[in-house]
């Protein structure tokens, strides 16, 4: 039993204590009479604090629950902490909720809420850009009437497991998955898969080019000894395939060679903080162009290194070999090839010049890939790989460098490796 009820029944009971000597001494009518008028004022205490309730619940305003007096103070107290913990409560709720769409709104994903009839009740800003919505005017619109590829509408109606593709905007292919949720809404989450399918091209791009880049020399070096096991040469003649299969063969290594290097860079750890003396790399370099023209070009260096860099020596000889090397190779003869060393507040750069037959600028983008050339017939008669501007741009990214290229076709190229001033060797430090 509460002690409200309990407390009720104790006040009626001493009320009607008090009637029955007031009956005795003065009648039953005197006695009956004071009980009723007993227990009209009760009832109209009661009604004046159930009258304060009524008003409070017909506007439940926090903290504004009525006091009461009596039995009526604990009931209302009660009330009044039941109140206070639902505040809490509530409260506590808004605050999770508050912090669930903060972390919603802070995923690379998008995430749109939609209601039984697929209707939009809520995106984060992911979703909005990625699906090009409106806050303003989408909220409350049906997702079809706003995403209206042929495959998503296939999919929103089947309710497909697996995601569907779709192409939103120039360039950006998304991936869409609708996760059914609570009652009878669902979650459409979009993910940006542009770099993931940019990435799975260039795998597919990178098996096919080594592909074709070895099987060319091994059908050649095949058919060589193919040839020299089945008919009779002369000895002149067989000096002349074994040449030829020689040449294929270091073709072969020189792609290994170079996949090699470039397995290497991506997964080798940063580079050493070892000076690198640039005056003497400089000087080897063009001594190295000097001698793969073989007198066919000019080659001039500019520019007095007043500095070092930081880095491994290996790598970045790599990397301005493989400049100079192209230069040499794709500028015809008579042609110049200058190497330029510049420096200044910013930063160092070393540049490559030439004379060559140009890029035009649409291959400029591309230059790097892997195996990318703009004349596959020439790249073989240079002997290049193809893997030469790839390696230099590694390697200089290992170094915090950048590679821009500018290139006029009919005019020549122009390759510079650009350095940060933090790049540059202090006048303490030592090999």
């Amino acid at each position: 039993m509460s002690s409200v009820y309990r407390n009720s029944l104790l006040g009626l009971a001493g009320f009607g204590i008090l009637a029955l000597p007031v009956g005795i001494l003065f009648g039953a009518a005197w006695g009956w009479g004071g009980f009723a008028l007993a227990l009209l004022g009760i009832v109209f205490w009661h009604t004046r604090h159930l009258a304060r309730l009524e008003r409070w619940l017909a506007n439940p305003l926090p903290g504004a629950v009525p006091e009461g007096q009596g039995i009526w103070d604990e009931v209302l107290s009660a009330l009044h902490r039941l109140e206070r913990e639902t505040a809490r409560r509530e409260e506590g709720l808004a605050d999770a909720l508050a912090r669930m769409r903060r972390a919603v709104q802070a995923l690379p994903d998008g995430v749109v809420i939609l209601d039984s009839a697929n209707r939009i009740e809520w995106f984060n800003r992911t979703a909005e850009a990625q699906l090009q919505l409106d806050v303003r005017a989408d909220l409350g619109q049906n997702i079809a009437n706003l995403l209206r590829q042929p495959e998503f509408i296939e999919y929103l109606e089947t309710a497909g497991a697996e995601p569907v593709r779709i192409a939103r905007g120039p360039g950006l292919a998304l991936s869409l998955q609708l996760i059914p949720f609570g009652q009878s809404q669902k979650m459409l989450l979009s993910r940006d898969v542009t770099q993931a399918e940019r990435v799975d091209l260039m795998r597919r791009d990178f098996v096919a080019n080594v592909s074709h880049e070895l099987r060319t020399p091994l059908t050649v070096l095949v058919g060589f000894l193919e040839t020299v096991r089945e008919l009779k040469l002369d000895p002149q003649r067989v000096r002349d395939y074994l040449g030829m299969m020689q040449d294929q063969a270091s073709r072969m290594q020189r792609i290994i060679e170079d996949l090699l290097t470039l397995s290497v860079l991506e997964s080798a750890p940063p580079p050493p903080a070892d000076r690198v003396r640039v005056a003497p790399l400089l000087a080897r370099l063009r001594a190295d162009a000097e001698a793969l023209s073989g007198g066919r070009h000019a080659v001039a260096l500019q520019g007095s290194p007043a500095v070092d860099l930081v880095g491994s020596e290996a790598e970045l000889s790599s990397a301005f070999g493989n400049l100079v090397s192209n230069a040499v190779r794709y500028t015809p003869s008579g042609g110049k090839v200058n190497l330029m060393w510049r420096e200044g507040p910013e930063g160092v750069a070393f540049v490559v010049e030439d004379t060559g037959i140009g890029i035009d600028a649409e291959h400029i983008p591309r230059l790097t890939e892997r195996f990318y050339r703009v004349d596959r017939s020439r790249s073989r008669e240079t002997g290049g790989t193809g893997l030469g501007l790839a390696i230099a741009k590694h390697a200089l990214a290992r170094h915090d460098a950048t590679l821009e290229i500018e290139s006029q076709p009919g005019k020549g190229s122009r390759f510079s490796a650009r350095f940060p001033a933090r790049r540059l060797a202090s006048k303490n430090l030592t090999v």
